[in-house]
Protein backbone atom coordinates (compact mmCIF):
# COMPACT_ATOMS: atom_id res chain seq x y z
CA UNK A 1 0.00 0.00 0.00
CA UNK A 2 1.26 3.58 -0.81
CA UNK A 3 0.83 6.96 0.96
CA UNK A 4 -0.52 9.83 -1.07
CA UNK A 5 -1.01 13.15 0.62
CA UNK A 6 -3.59 15.62 -0.20
CA UNK A 7 -3.39 19.25 0.98
CA UNK A 8 -7.26 20.15 1.50
CA UNK A 9 -9.99 18.88 3.67
CA UNK A 10 -11.12 16.55 0.80
CA UNK A 11 -10.62 15.47 -2.81
CA UNK A 12 -13.02 14.14 -5.22
CA UNK A 13 -12.75 10.05 -6.20
CA UNK A 14 -12.15 10.66 -9.84
CA UNK A 15 -9.10 14.01 -8.94
CA UNK A 16 -8.09 11.93 -6.80
CA UNK A 17 -7.07 8.74 -9.76
CA UNK A 18 -5.72 11.57 -11.55
CA UNK A 19 -3.43 13.76 -8.91
CA UNK A 20 -1.49 10.10 -8.03
CA UNK A 21 -1.21 9.16 -11.73
CA UNK A 22 -3.47 6.05 -11.11
CA UNK A 23 -4.93 7.14 -14.34
CA UNK A 24 -4.09 9.83 -17.33
CA UNK A 25 -7.43 11.46 -17.84
CA UNK A 26 -10.95 12.17 -16.84
CA UNK A 27 -12.02 10.30 -19.24
CA UNK A 28 -10.13 7.21 -18.48
CA UNK A 29 -10.84 7.77 -14.52
CA UNK A 30 -14.74 7.75 -14.78
CA UNK A 31 -14.65 4.65 -17.05
CA UNK A 32 -13.09 2.32 -14.28
CA UNK A 33 -15.02 4.10 -11.52
CA UNK A 34 -18.12 2.85 -14.03
CA UNK A 35 -16.55 -0.90 -14.41
CA UNK A 36 -16.42 -1.18 -10.76
CA UNK A 37 -12.77 -1.73 -10.65
CA UNK A 38 -12.47 1.16 -7.87
CA UNK A 39 -13.20 0.76 -4.16
CA UNK A 40 -12.84 3.28 -1.17
CA UNK A 41 -12.64 1.69 2.51
CA UNK A 42 -12.97 -1.85 1.12
CA UNK A 43 -16.63 -0.94 -0.95
CA UNK A 44 -17.04 -0.98 -4.68
CA UNK A 45 -17.53 3.31 -5.48
CA UNK A 46 -19.01 4.11 -8.70
CA UNK A 47 -19.53 7.39 -7.59
CA UNK A 48 -16.49 9.95 -9.70
CA UNK A 49 -17.80 12.72 -7.20
CA UNK A 50 -17.11 10.87 -3.81
CA UNK A 51 -15.23 13.03 -1.13
CA UNK A 52 -12.19 11.12 -0.09
CA UNK A 53 -10.90 12.16 3.12
CA UNK A 54 -7.27 11.60 5.14
CA UNK A 55 -7.69 8.15 6.68
CA UNK A 56 -9.87 6.54 3.60
CA UNK A 57 -8.00 3.78 1.51
CA UNK A 58 -8.46 3.74 -2.29
CA UNK A 59 -8.05 0.36 -4.30
CA UNK A 60 -7.50 0.13 -8.02
CA UNK A 61 -8.41 -3.65 -9.23
CA UNK A 62 -4.99 -5.01 -10.55
CA UNK A 63 -3.14 -1.83 -9.95
CA UNK A 64 -3.08 -0.82 -6.24
CA UNK A 65 -4.08 0.29 -3.54
CA UNK A 66 -3.26 3.52 -1.63
CA UNK A 67 -4.05 4.85 2.06
CA UNK A 68 -5.19 8.81 2.06
CA UNK A 69 -3.12 11.19 4.53
CA UNK A 70 -3.09 15.09 5.05
CA UNK A 71 -0.34 16.99 4.18
CA UNK A 72 1.83 18.72 7.38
Amino acid sequence: MENIEIYSEYIKLDQLLKFAGIVESGSMAKAIILDEQVRVNGDVCTMRGKKIRPGDCVAVEAIGEWHVLASQ
